[in-house]
């Protein structure tokens, strides 16, 4: 694939590494508007890297966008006149709809939005996309490299504020958890280190067993809890203190504030 990535700052430069280590491009532009801080990234093979949008574009073939908003309009005009059938336009800038690209560039273009999390920086980002018209031809295409760098799931674009609710801020709501669970684990009497890692792991753990299981998380809370249990009785207790509706209402919240911005 020959890709640029048109604005390389921590979200693009994740994606890069994620690109250069899954061996997935022909050739690939990063371009910024001051790359000397990046221009060590030149060393790999096929990578270069330039402060020029145009020069990338014309010698890519799909182009991710990684800007922030506010500049996003403004180098999709810069662009537009280049712009091609060969070309498929991948944009992850939060808040910017479809028909927002296509009012720069055209319907007749291939445009897909993603919505990925931080997580993309270790290759474990859920990714969602959605597409144009035009843009569900060349939907596998994102496919391909979010899957390369975590998992992607398709769904429609009215959906997108609520992924980036469950999906982005859902990162820093299960930081919080695993930091309360580490706090914990502190209360009773291991070390910030060692409770830290317990918390970490044992996370990771519930998560990798609904992956690979595809159990509902009851089915496998059932394995855990024994009648008049310890597991049962601090499971009721964190129900009693509103554990289940606290995160549903947090979620709410930050839905509504993200369609408020």
């Amino acid at each position: 694939m020959k890709i640029a990535i048109i604005g390389t700052g921590n979200l693009g430069l994740s994606i890069a590494k994620g690109l250069i280590t899954n061996n997935t491009i022909t050739s690939l532009y990063l371009t910024k508007r001051k790359p000397e801080s990046i221009q060590y990234w030149a060393e790999h093979e096929n990578v270069s890297i330039t402060s020029d949008n145009r020069e990338a574009v014309k010698a890519s073939d799909i182009l991710i966008f990684a800007i922030q908003p506010r500049h996003f309009e403004a180098v999709l005009k810069e662009i537009a006149d280049l712009l091609t059938d060969k070309h498929v336009l991948i944009s992850t800038i939060t808040g910017f709809k479809i028909s927002s690209i296509e009012a720069v560039v055209g319907a007749d273009q291939y445009i897909i939005r993603s919505m990925p999390n931080t997580a993309i920086s270790v290759g474990k980002s859920v990714t969602c996309i959605c597409s144009n018209t035009k843009g569900k031809d060349r939907i596998n295409i994102a496919s391909a490299i979010f899957n390369g760098l975590g998992t992607s799931i398709e769904i429609p674009e009215e959906q997108m504020q609520a992924a980036t609710v469950i999906c982005a801020s859902g990162i820093a709501f299960w930081m919080r958890l695993i930091r309360a669970t580490t706090q914990g684990a502190i209360q009773l009497g291991f070390e910030a280190d060692i409770a830290q890692e317990m918390a970490m792991q044992t996370c990771l753990g519930a998560a990798t067993l609904l992956v690979e299981s595809g159990n509902h998380p009851e089915e496998e809370i059932d394995r855990v809890t024994t009648p008049r249990g310890c597991t049962i009785e601090g499971l009721n207790e964190m129900e009693h203190q509103g554990l289940s509706s606290s995160l549903i209402k947090g979620l709410v919240t930050s839905f509504n504030k993200i369609n408020q911005i």
